[in-house]
């Protein structure tokens, strides 16, 4: 049994567009997530273990929101799981908010910490380090339709569209395997940041084959 955590934010989690405005965000059913359209392509002999949380930083301590720093919740994390074969890691998005204040190339070398400590951990098999798959997350799209996330978030466009870039040169750097998300998927019109189903589906399909070639 080939066990893969998915260690990411809210379009890990699941985070239906839909619900953008809603009083409480809503999520995609397990199975019509890209995590568990991941489970369904590679079938029987696999572990998909699925962590997301909106709002998951890389390593900033959000004001407003408690425990966000996956950082600090990565270590147990990994020890928790173990023995784990593979990570997916995801996570940059919501580094782009006004209060972190960060370019694309920090928010990337953000990445990089949580990349490391996987690739030192001893969360793998045989007390080894997990193989690790980094994720450049998807794209911001229009928010203009959403003012108050668009202050938020401010030139998410433009700041989101230098992740391919800044992403592939860390994991070159670590030597680890890298799959760019933004030439699968494109975010919701509806809020401009989450996958619709669709997209779920193309970006587990298209990772389905990533998970083989590297657990083959």
């Amino acid at each position: 049994m080939k066990t893969i955590l998915c260690f990411g934010d809210s379009n890990t989690w699941g985070f239906d567009p839909q619900s953008i405005l809603a009083p409480h965000p809503q999520r995609h059913a397990p199975d019509k997530r890209w995590t568990g359209v991941l489970a369904a392509q590679l079938g029987e002999g696999f572990r998909i273990i699925e962590e997301g949380q909106n709002g998951r930083t890389t390593v900033h301590d959000d004001p407003l929101n408690v425990a966000r720093n996956g950082k600090a919740y990565l270590p147990a994390c990994l020890e928790s799981h173990m023995p784990i074969d593979l990570v997916l890691l995801m996570l940059g998005t919501n580094d782009l908010k006004s209060m972190f204040n960060v370019p694309a190339g920090e928010i990337a070398a953000g990445a990089a910490v949580l990349a490391r400590l996987i690739l030192a951990s001893a969360a793998g098999p045989q007390n080894r380090a997990p193989k690790l798959l980094l994720l450049c997350p998807p794209a911001i799209g229009d928010l203009s339709h959403l003012p108050d996330l668009q202050a938020k978030i401010p030139q998410g466009a433009q700041r989101s569209a230098d992740f391919p870039r800044c992403y592939e040169a860390v994991a070159r750097n670590l030597g680890c395997a890298y799959f760019n998300v933004q030439e699968v998927v494109k975010p919701s019109p509806k809020d401009g940041i989450h996958l619709e189903l669709e997209d779920h589906a193309r970006l587990g399909m298209a990772l389905a084959s990533r998970v083989r070639e590297l657990l083959a």
